[in-house]
């Protein structure tokens, strides 16, 4: 089998040469060649080109967004992007990941060299998902402008006062590599009125909140990073916050979700198994749980016990995912009732709404 060729774009010194020296170590990764900007890359490129590149999106001369969607535009290649964890720096790649980016690798502004060691497996896992990525499933999505969304005090007013009531059933989605754009394609095309979600999409911390906000720019539902103690209730998507679990729970009538810390569960935080299994404990048969593209196989434990409590279960089929790993292991479980694709879970959600409106039993 043939070596993953990794080219390396990043201003620092150190990130370029803390990474060679990593990647040189894999078996069945060759880095190729390293820059200082995109411009000396694009001339390394024309020599040779990459099955990955790691990409950093602050640099001289030519920004790495710009590069970029160059590069998706013009010759669709897995990319990495690898970004410190500032506010400033997450609004941008989530820039990036919305333009085909398969990933994020997060560098701290101090002790670089340590963490870029500390790291390694990370971004090898990184490197190694990328490599086999359908690219082409991350072509940015459509300009098309969703529906006005309705204001705060629209909400809370008498005629959408249903928006505030509380939810008998809760939809979880947890998704990975390529679940950005997976998302975005879902929860733009969902009506303003439909279930609560919580998600989990494996992201780190800081990124969470900015990829929730440009999330609830486009769509009719609001969309935030979820609070301890927030209510799950119909036209209001929670995404996990990066590097803590999310939970559902209920008290009465009401879904809530708790978010803690606690140990990395299937090499995450959040994890998908977390969230999955508090809603086959707590809502069970009421839920609508669904597992998108992404590697590893976080998720399948849990969607197999909301199987088995009575959730009704989907997973995205390999044709639309960028890495189809997590949906396969929970198809090899036996946790799916049925594989759909993409451009299908809008639907499923909206059905299983209706569904459960006519199914008073199920509260």
């Amino acid at each position: 089998m043939s070596k993953i060729k990794v080219l390396i774009i990043d201003d620092s010194a150190v990130v370029r040469q803390v990474l060679s020296a990593k990647f040189a170590d894999e078996v069945g990764i060759e880095v190729i060649g390293v820059a200082a900007d995109p411009v000396f890359a694009l001339e390394k490129m024309k020599l040779q080109w990459p099955d990955v590149i790691v990409l950093d999106v602050e640099m001289p001369r030519m920004d790495g967004l710009t590069f970029l969607r160059k590069i998706m535009a013009e010759h669709p290649t897995p990319v990495v992007i690898c970004s410190t964890l500032t506010e400033r720096g997450a609004e941008t790649t989530m820039q990036a990941l919305a333009a085909g980016a398969v990933s994020i690798i997060t560098k701290p502004k101090n002790a670089l060299k340590r963490f870029l060691e500390e790291a390694s497996e990370d971004l090898v896992s990184a490197v190694r998902a990328a490599a086999r990525a359908n690219v082409r499933r991350l072509a940015p999505a459509s300009a098309a402008t969703p529906a006005p969304k309705l204001s705060a005090d629209a909400i809370l007013s008498a005629p959408t006062a249903a928006l505030a009531q509380t939810t008998h059933s809760v939809v979880a989605i947890g998704t990975s590599t390529g679940g950005t754009q997976a998302l975005e394609a879902v929860l733009t095309a969902l009506p303003r009125l439909c279930p609560g979600i919580v998600i989990v999409q494996h992201m780190p911390e800081r990124f969470t909140e900015a990829f929730a906000k440009r999330l609830d720019s486009l769509c009719q539902i609001s969309v935030r990073e979820a609070k301890n103690g927030d209510t799950v209730v119909p036209g209001l998507a929670l995404i996990a916050p990066g590097g803590r679990h999310v939970l559902v729970k209920r008290s009465g009538a009401q879904y809530y979700v708790e978010v803690v810390d606690g140990p990395l569960v299937s090499r995450h935080r959040p994890s998908v198994d977390v969230l999955f299994r508090s809603v086959a404990k707590y809502a069970g048969r009421n839920a609508l749980g669904i597992i998108m593209t992404g590697m590893g196989d976080d998720g399948a434990k849990g969607m197999k016990e909301m199987h088995d409590m009575g959730a009704k279960t989907l997973a995205q089929d390999e044709e639309s995912c960028v890495v189809y790993g997590m949906p396969k292991e929970a198809v090899k479980l036996g946790a799916v009732d049925r594989i759909v694709s993409l451009s299908q879970i809008p639907t499923e959600i909206v059905t299983f709404a209706r569904q459960s409106a006519h199914s008073p039993g199920l509260v």
